[in-house]
């Protein structure tokens, strides 16, 4: 690879997995918080006053909301980054190049929703475990999540 695509050819595929990753990511987290506030909100409590399974019926479920949302935001570029690692997809070229003929031969509607259920139902699951499983560790150690306040509310 170094010889025929230069030491940069180690790096071909960062952006594009950046592309998909860093809004993942940003969703998950940003989404399974506001959900998870918007519950304690309206139960009319806080993370401490609530049993533990209220908590993890809170983590698992503000989990599945964060899942499905951080899939759906990156459906089409795992889409994409799935499609270009076979073998010819999308021509020859650089990445960029490849991944965008791949994108005009599948077709903006097909990108975005083909798959998109089972992908949401696995990430939905692996998501609310993971929030489930962080929050109940945070627990036990008697840890809890740093919340943001407004100083002139």
């Amino acid at each position: 690879m170094a010889k025929t695509e230069g030491f940069m050819g180690f790096y071909a595929g960062l952006l594009p997995i950046l592309a998909k990753q860093i809004p993942y990511t940003m969703a998950k987290f940003a989404v399974q918080g506001s959900v998870a506030d918007t519950m304690y909100t309206s139960m009319g409590t806080s993370p401490a006053e609530v049993s533990s399974g209220t908590a993890l019926g809170i983590s698992l479920s503000s989990g599945i909301v964060a899942g499905v949302a951080s899939a759906i935001i990156s459906h089409p570029a795992d889409t994409l980054l799935s499609k270009v690692n076979k073998a010819g997809a999308g021509g020859d070229g650089p990445m960029m190049t490849r991944l965008a003929n791949i994108a005009k031969e599948i077709g903006f509607m097909k990108l975005c929703t083909v798959g998109l259920f089972p992908r949401c139902v696995m990430i939905g699951s692996l998501t609310a475990g993971q929030f489930g499983i962080f929050d109940t560790v945070m627990s036990a150690l008697g840890a809890s999540k740093f919340h943001f306040t407004n100083p002139h509310a």
